[in-house]
């Protein structure tokens, strides 16, 4: 299996990484997920910042990709998290799986996706017109993940 990781402050194309993602031997399915930074519901988010301890959190990003190769046959896993000051709409994290079957690269997707947001040491405060916050990890973020356990 092809793992990819990368964090970084530069947008990413998520068409170059399905073209790459679809090259591997084995690819019959690819599966991506793009996800980007939302408004808030009152419309006040001015932008994100996100924070992370460089060399540890590539690391912990290989080791989630690990984790879904052990439960899946997958030929290739591409995870891309941008840090930095992001606007909304901007795109935030990319997931993209190549495997024989559909089935496998959907479950293998939102495994990594449950798995970044609980377990990925990334930090987000919002910029919104009422202040700065951090922002908590969500109850529904961490029920998504018991599914996995």
């Amino acid at each position: 299996m092809s793992i990819f990781v990368a964090v970084q402050s530069d947008d990413f194309c998520v068409a170059s990484e399905y073209n790459e993602l679809r090259q591997h031997a084995s690819c019959g399915a690819v599966v991506t997920f793009s996800g980007l930074v939302r408004e808030l519901s009152d419309n006040t988010l001015h932008s994100m910042t996100l924070e992370h301890y460089p060399g540890m959190t590539e690391q912990a990003l290989i080791a989630i990709a690990e984790q879904a190769q052990q439960r899946w046959q997958l030929g290739a896993v591409h995870i891309i998290h941008r840090v930095g000051t992001l606007k909304p709409h901007q795109q935030i994290v990319f997931v993209g799986i190549a495997s024989a079957h559909r089935a496998v690269a959907f479950a293998a997707c939102e495994f990594i996706m449950d798995y970044l947001k609980n377990r990925a040491p990334f930090w987000k405060k919002e910029h919104t017109a009422q202040g700065d916050y951090w922002v908590e990890a969500k109850a529904s973020d961490k029920q998504a993940l018991t599914r996995w356990e």
